[in-house]
């Protein structure tokens, strides 16, 4: 690799402060992994303090950061695999992994790493809106169906291909709906 991880981490800090993919919750469980995982990085009362959530994210990153900086090259290396384990996209997107991905392979070009979900950005308004329109055909054909189209008598068609109990259920109801 050529640069130690502390070199590597200081190059990526300001990508990984400014990353929006680090939420409250990602950044909780990569300090709660160092912090188990690893007490002599990160000890209790420093887990505690980086997990303050009345400090936005982004700055909490940023002094989680400094400070595994000065704890040397084995508390950013384990930084970098507890960033792998819960966060791969944004280890893949690293300017330091994309520079080392590009320095093995000079001959093919770079691939551009999509979102594994691409989410509707119409939200869930437009959701409930197309489920109650497709609820409302599905309740109208229902309904309808007996008085204006005569679908009992397609019940009746469909029993022939069922077993004797099933197809007398559903003679019944076609006889049933021939007498209203």
């Amino acid at each position: 690799m050529g640069d130690s991880f502390h070199e590597q981490l200081l190059e990526d800090s300001a990508f990984l402060r400014a990353d929006r993919r680090l939420d409250i919750e990602l950044v909780d469980k990569i300090i709660l992994q160092l912090n188990r995982i690893y007490p002599q990085i990160l000890s209790d009362k420093e887990a505690t303090k980086f997990r303050n959530l009345d400090v936005p994210t982004s700055l909490r990153v940023g002094e989680l950061l400094t400070h595994l900086q000065g704890k040397g090259d084995e508390a950013c290396r384990e930084f970098y695999r507890a960033l792998h384990l819960h966060v791969e996209e944004v280890y893949y997107s690293l300017p330091t992994r994309l520079r080392l991905r590009v320095s093995l392979d000079p001959l093919t070009i770079p691939r551009v790493h999509q979102q594994r979900h691409v989410l509707n950005d119409r939200g869930p308004v437009f959701f409930l809106g197309c489920f109650s329109v497709a609820v409302g055909m599905a309740l109208l054909y229902y309904y309808s169906e007996t008085k204006v189209t005569g679908g009992s008598q397609a019940l009746g068609m469909a029993s022939l291909g069922l077993k004797r109990k099933a197809q007398e259920v559903l003679i019944w109801y076609t006889e049933e709906g021939l007498m209203k």
